[in-house]
């Protein structure tokens, strides 16, 4: 699979409610690399390339890697559950969450600071966990200041 041209590499994206990354490989094309709802890993899924690329409207949506990395945090914290350092930390974010919904009102500019550094946070520690256990889509870098 070559890569279009125009499109930049890396480049990510929300694929209906899954976060979605597209980065060159090795052998000059392309993989698609889509987190997984099951172990917060990335699972490569190529066969969505087209689909991602060439759509128009829809559910598919082209993010800054800043927003991206929000994004597989809120999602890894909202689908995955386990003990540890990186778990008590989306506990944490759970629990700022909450209490903002319980009061019915939005984060706060403090709050939303917050769950930000957080998910920066534990977007790294993840991907450094995942890359140590061999998974070839795992990036720590995208959260790179």
């Amino acid at each position: 699979m070559n890569p279009t041209p125009g499109l930049v590499l890396p480049s990510y994206f929300r694929y209906y409610a899954s976060p979605v990354k597209i980065v060159s490989s090795p052998d000059g094309g392309v993989c698609v690399w889509r987190v997984s709802i099951d172990d917060g890993g990335w699972n490569r899924e190529d066969e969505l390339f087209a689909e991602i690329v060439f759509a128009v409207g829809g559910e598919i949506f082209t993010r800054p890697p800043e927003d991206f990395v929000q994004e597989v945090e809120a999602y890894r914290g909202y689908y995955l559950r386990g003990d540890g350092p990186i778990f008590a930390l989306y506990e944490t974010v759970r629990a700022v969450e909450d209490v903002a919904a319980a009061e019915r009102r939005a984060l706060t500019a403090e709050e939303r600071a917050l769950v930000q550094g957080i998910r920066r946070r534990t977007f790294v520690m993840f991907e450094e966990q995942l890359q140590r256990e061999g998974d070839p889509g795992a990036d720590p870098t995208i959260a790179a200041p």
